[in-house]
């Protein structure tokens, strides 16, 4: 039934709504007994605030230090219990292809989180070589079954660094980054010692000059550390541009001993970097993602790359409280 209220008597009803303060008062209930169209609605539902999902960590670990024996690394990572891994370019031509990595990881039940895609060239002359290589290697990561790729930079050696450079690497990743995001791959900018995002603040131009949207952080801790800033504090500024992380620690080394690189990476509780306090802001921040456990290589040589990762993980289990 219909029931159609004339437009003057409409009118001086709104009137009266607005001039009312009770709802009951409500004119046009006295001009149709029908139901409204929408039945009232209970607002204080938006009265309370919704809290953000708790923190989510999943540990992948890093096949760099198996020095390209990516097979071994594969068999020992999963051995270990750590359900993700990350690869290193070589891959693509260790394998015969996508299908037979993707097979192997599946077989061993690991999630390939990233490949490294190596370092980006700002020059301008390779610009365009820089992004096909990297678009083709997120390829390589989405048919992989893969999330991510992490891309690092090449600091120029042979003048003096500009702000112009960190504004030409911002936005020549964030045109990767479209690219790679077509693809269903998200990319993560790792901060790297010798790279022009070596200092905290070297990372903040970059990271201002790039695109939010497709340029993503993946913060290494302890390179982070070793360039001069605090990994806990940066995983509170970037919260919410953070893709993934590598937790790291790294120690001092005398300048005798490697004048060009006065430290050396460890395994996690061996060095200087706070890792409780790093993973304190983790959890302050509500962060959901992969931490990526790297070793760039084994520090002391009488033991094997698998047992560095054994040594790392009772670290986390141990001291953190934290299940791989």
């Amino acid at each position: 039934m219909q029931c159609r209220v004339p437009r003057r008597e409409f009118l001086r009803g709104i009137g009266a709504v607005t001039a009312a303060t009770a709802a009951s008062a409500f004119p046009l209930k006295k001009f149709c007994a029908a139901e409204f169209l929408y039945p009232p609605m209970d607002l204080s539902y938006f009265d309370r605030p919704i809290s953000p999902a708790p923190g989510e960590i999943h540990f992948g670990y890093a096949s760099i230090t198996w020095s390209g024996n990516d097979r071994q690394a594969i068999e020992d990572i999963a051995a270990l219990g750590f359900p993700g891994i990350q690869l290193r370019a070589n891959v693509l031509k260790e394998f015969s292809g996508p299908a037979e990595l993707r097979a192997l990881l599946e077989k061993h039940q690991l999630k390939m989180v990233a490949l490294s895609s190596g370092g980006v060239r700002i020059d301008s002359a390779v610009e365009k070589d820089e992004i096909a290589k990297h678009t083709a290697n997120a390829k390589f990561v989405r048919d992989v079954g893969g999330l991510y790729l992490q891309v690092t930079d090449e600091r120029p050696k042979d003048r003096a660094i500009t702000s112009a450079d960190y504004m030409r690497l911002g936005k020549l990743i964030t045109e990767i980054g479209k690219r790679t995001a077509d693809l269903g791959v998200s990319l993560g900018y790792h901060n790297h010692m010798g790279s022009l995002g070596e200092r905290p603040e070297e990372v903040d131009q970059i990271l201002e000059a790039a695109d939010p949207r497709y340029a993503k952080l993946e913060l290494d801790v302890a390179h982070y550390f070793q360039g001069g800033g605090d990994p806990a504090k940066a995983i509170e500024k970037y919260h919410d541009r953070l893709l993934f992380l590598h937790i790291k620690d790294v120690e001092s080394l005398a300048a005798a001993e490697n004048p060009k690189h006065p430290y050396r990476f460890v395994e996690l509780g061996r060095g200087r970097v706070d890792l409780p306090e790093v993973f304190e802001a983790l959890h302050k921040v509500n962060f959901r993602g992969w931490a990526i456990v790297e070793l760039d290589a084994v520090p002391d040589k009488t033991r094997t790359p698998k047992e560095c990762a054994e040594i790392s993980k009772k670290y986390l289990e141990e001291k953190l409280k934290v299940t791989v």
